[in-house]
């Protein structure tokens, strides 16, 4: 398990991978904190799996790491987030990236590439070892997610989600037999009630903003000057450094040299470490 998170107004989240929403090929640990991905020693890999969280976040701030128990190989693993409909499997020896798909989730690859509507671009550079630890940061009030590596922010990922309309839950999904994730810190930060009010009524305000300047509209003024100091702060997210985004992340002592990946096969097996480490939650 990875050093604690400690992210300023953070308070700790409770939310397990659900058991109701995964894809026939995942397995949950008995207490849904792990997740192992094509497991039967007599068939290989019949193509994409994934699992979603069991809970959704329309706002607020939210932090949560991924921990690899097993090196990444093969076609895909992915780390990500989307609606509840997004795809959380892909049979007839369909491997492909399943975070990102289409328009209902948006995922990193473990190749270093984001995923979105089908469209993928080049992010960070690809990580091949065992015990990477992949932090995820969703602001809904910004509308921003960024991803962290072992501590370090690898800077904004995705904008816009805050137009999304509906819940978002993490998001997992992979290929490749052998793939163990692990959830490690999971926090939020929820605004006040004035805030989250402030921020509704800023977005229902977004159509008539584009026709004429916020300050012209017939509301109190009190209102308005409120209304501008909250879209200034959540239209200008601070860069993409973990200083100015208030947040300590753990901190690795030493950066492992990475490792080659495993040949890009799907046909490699091997029990998951729940048949010989009971322990494991």
């Amino acid at each position: 398990m990875p050093t604690a998170a400690c992210l300023q107004g953070h308070a700790w989240e409770n939310w397990e991978w659900d058991s109701e929403g995964k894809s026939p090929d995942a397995l949950l640990s008995p207490c849904r904190q792990a997740v192992y991905f094509h497991i039967n020693p007599l068939l290989e890999s019949q193509g994409t799996a994934g699992v979603r969280g069991t809970k959704g976040f329309c706002h607020g701030e939210h932090y949560w790491e991924i921990e690899f128990l097993e090196p990444p190989y093969g076609t895909s693993v992915m780390v990500g987030v989307g609606t509840e409909k997004a795809l959380l499997h892909a049979g007839d020896k369909q491997f492909i990236n399943l975070l990102g798909a289409d328009g209902e989730s948006w995922g990193l690859s473990y190749k270093g590439s984001l995923w979105h509507n089908g469209k993928s671009r080049k992010y960070t550079e690809p990580f091949y070892d065992k015990t990477t630890v992949i932090g995820v940061l969703l602001d809904l009030d910004a509308g921003t997610l960024r991803f962290f590596r072992n501590g370090a922010n690898l800077g904004l990922a995705f904008s816009g989600l805050d137009e999304v309309g509906c819940a978002l839950y993490p998001l997992v999904s992979s290929t490749a037999p052998d793939t163990e994730l692990l959830l490690g810190v999971r926090t939020s930060r929820l605004h006040s009630l004035q805030e989250r009010c402030l921020h509704t009524i800023a977005q229902s305000l977004r159509p008539l903003a584009t026709l004429q300047p916020l300050d012209t509209l017939p509301l109190p003024s009190a209102l308005l000057f409120q209304l501008h100091n909250h879209t200034t702060h959540h239209t200008h997210p601070p860069h993409n450094t973990t200083a100015q985004t208030n947040l300590t992340l753990p901190k690795h002592a030493t950066q492992p040299q990475h490792t080659p990946p495993k040949p890009a096969t799907e046909t490699h097996h091997k029990l998951p470490k729940s048949t010989t480490q009971p322990g494991l939650c």
